[in-house]
């Protein structure tokens, strides 16, 4: 290994590594430091001179000439004789300074040191991510996809750091191809074994609550005051919104003129819907815009136990439930009550239509009970297990399942 290739080795670390030059010729002159160090145990007769810009590096060992056969410590003092086959005009008690060739060190001194600055390297790289990226919890950021595996993505940021964006940290529907710009927030900085990975989130509530603050003025400004974010990413979310000003409509301000600003949002989430509502101190009042689109009814309330019923029309209830039974239980996280829905009707002869089980029971058996003339759930009680398995064909646990949920919807 010569001179030029130790040279270009070293300067080509400096090139690819985003590390400052003043920390890169501090580092270098560490690890020869360290290399001296090995060799002679004293280095304080070395001077280690780097040239950052060409990435070239000297050593000079510096010794005081004295009179030959007077020389005590070979590391500080050269005799005269010695001195003069440098230079013939030096004279004793003068300084000589002879440069010492890297090469002179050995193949495999060189490559240990080598392997020190890159571990010397990786740590300051490791640092600075942490100390750059831990004030930033929760902030956004726009990153490139570089990779993309199947359990995460990696992504660099403007200046080459790696951030990892788990799957369980992306939307359901998020697909990312490598070259793609990402937007996601810091949500932690994981240090395992000395190897810090930031780790991003697309799920999070602080992420929509972030992109609220980019696309809505009044919240950026502190006119408008998001309370509290509950969401299933990419299906739906509620936000409870608040004003300090009488005259800014906080549900307004965050949909925008036609949706302009709420829309932006939905798209980044993937279509995401979003109920923006008004924060009220009043549960009972709050309780009834959680469950939005639904239009609610009479509300009784247990403080201790932090359970709600709410009364609605019959109509209402699959509304206030949802599919899947999100938008119930999404209103349930944002007001912290456990909610049970009743449906509101005076008159025991009151009939359900079959369309609304849809979110319970598939639409071809819906098809099949509306063809034998079953249009209501008690057309279809009225007949018996067996007569509605030969008139529709159904399966015998099929028709089962079927009873059990219309006969639940009447206790």
């Amino acid at each position: 290994m010569d001179r030029n290739e130790i040279i270009e080795s070293f300067a080509g670390l400096k090139e690819l590594k985003s590390i400052d030059r003043s920390t890169m010729i501090k580092v270098l002159e560490e690890v020869f430091r360290d290399l001296l160090q090995k060799l002679h145990e004293d280095t304080e007769n070395f001077d280690i001179i780097i040239n950052a810009e060409k990435g070239d590096i000297q050593i000079w060992h510096n010794r005081i000439i004295v009179k030959d056969g007077e020389v005590e410590d070979p590391l500080k003092e050269v005799g005269l004789k010695e001195a003069l086959k440098i230079e013939e005009d030096f004279e004793v008690g003068e300084e000589l300074s002879e440069e010492i060739k890297i090469e002179s060190f050995g193949r495999r001194a060189i490559q240990n040191a080598k392997v020190s600055l890159q571990n010397k390297i990786l740590e300051i790289e490791r640092e600075e991510i942490i100390k750059r990226y831990e004030d930033r919890i929760d902030e956004i950021v726009i990153g490139e996809v570089y990779r993309v595996w199947k359990k995460e993505i990696l992504v660099l940021d403007d200046d080459g750091n790696e951030l990892i964006l788990p799957r369980y940290h992306q939307i359901p529907k998020d697909y990312f191809t490598k070259g793609d710009q990402v937007r996601a927030i810091v949500h932690t900085i994981e240090n395992k074994g000395g190897n810090p990975k930031v780790i991003l989130s697309r799920t999070s509530s602080e992420f929509l609550e972030r992109l609220f603050e980019l696309e809505v003025p009044e919240i950026a400004d502190g006119l408008v005051s998001i309370r509290k974010i509950v969401r299933e990413p990419g299906e739906r979310a509620k936000v409870a919104v608040e004003s300090y000003d009488d005259r800014i409509d906080p549900v307004g301000a965050c949909v925008g003129m036609k949706g302009s600003r709420i829309h932006g949002i939905v798209r980044e989430l993937r279509n995401e819907n979003i109920d923006i509502i008004n924060y009220t101190d009043n549960i009972s009042l709050l309780i009834s815009r959680a469950l939005s689109p639904a239009k609610t009814g009479t509300i009784s309330l247990s403080s201790e136990s932090k359970k709600a019923s709410v009364y609605l029309k019959p109509d209402q209830v699959s509304l206030a439930i949802g599919k899947d039974g999100l938008n119930i239980k999404l209103a349930a996280r944002l007001t912290g009550y456990e909610i049970d829905v009743f449906r509101d009707v005076d008159d025991e002869e009151y009939d359900i239509e079959l369309d609304e089980f849809a979110d319970e029971i598939d639409s071809w058996i819906i098809d099949e009970l509306k063809a034998i003339g079953c249009d209501t759930a008690k057309s279809v009680l009225s007949l018996t297990k067996n007569e509605i398995a030969e008139r529709t064909d159904l399966e015998e646990e099929t028709v089962e399942q079927l009873v059990s949920i219309l006969r639940k919807e009447f206790e």
